[in-house]
């Protein structure tokens, strides 16, 4: 007597898709023990600083476009930028943007720090 072969392969389609809908319900309830976890401040002591010298708040929001030794990619080298643009005209694009930069990765108060630094930059 012969055996069908495809019944394994149904019993363990079947289990699989069992075994999804379990580990579904089990996210969804995780998920709002999680949520209510976070509203009664048991998550709240990780905070995120946020950078204030010119050059980690560069390597956190630019480095991607501008490089790793402001080289350019994306954007335009910044190596020696303070030569040829002001430091009223950097800030202006750090806080405005231009062409493929968007507006507003630097804060506001940050803002004149940052076009110093890059204005020195060598």
């Amino acid at each position: 007597m012969k055996r069908n072969p495809v019944v394994p392969f149904i019993l363990v389609m079947v289990f699989g898709i069992a075994l999804i809908f379990i580990l579904s319900f089990k996210g969804v309830g995780d998920m709002k023990e999680m949520a209510k976890d976070k509203g009664e401040g048991k998550g709240a002591e990780k905070t995120e600083v946020a950078a204030t010298n010119p050059e980690d708040i560069y390597k956190s929001t630019c480095i991607g476009c501008h490089g790793d030794q402001y080289q350019g990619g994306v954007g335009p080298a910044l190596k020696g930028i303070g030569k040829k643009v002001s430091k009223d005209e950097i800030k202006d694009v750090i806080q405005h943007g231009k062409g493929n930069m968007p507006p507003g990765l630097v804060k506001p108060e940050q803002a004149d720090a940052m076009a110093d630094w890059i204005s020195k930059l060598q």
